[in-house]
């Protein structure tokens, strides 16, 4: 599991970035937490700095934007999905538990709360 911090350390509508084998993005929306690989598809731009909007973040340098769900984009410029991790939130600390596999969504991205 790749520590993040504290649930507080995220506020709502932000994000924040971490290190696993890549950059990794944890967004939370409206208290729950999605974590995508951090760099789009299209260029290698950083998601974590870009517009979230619901559960759907735009990317700052061509506007591809992309499922936080899913990791599917909504159309181009992008073409190709990002991957999905999954996120943990025990004790109050949030957690990235990330994906071996290649494909979008199969990660099951929403944080779940482990007592």
């Amino acid at each position: 599991m790749i520590p993040v911090g504290p649930v507080s350390a995220i506020p709502v509508g932000e994000s924040v970035r971490v290190q696993g084998s890549v950059a990794i993005a944890v967004f939370n929306v409206e208290g729950e937490f999605y974590a995508i690989d951090d760099t789009c598809t299209h260029q290698d731009a950083s998601l974590s700095d870009g517009w979230l909007e619901g559960c759907a973040v735009e990317c700052p340098l061509h506007a591809a934007c992309f499922d936080l769900r899913t990791g599917r984009p909504s159309g181009p410029p992008a073409r190709k999905p990002v991957r999905t991790h999954q996120v943990v939130v025990d004790d109050g600390q949030v957690y990235v538990l990330e994906s071996a596999g290649v494909e979008a969504g199969a990660a099951g991205a929403v944080a779940e709360e482990v007592r």
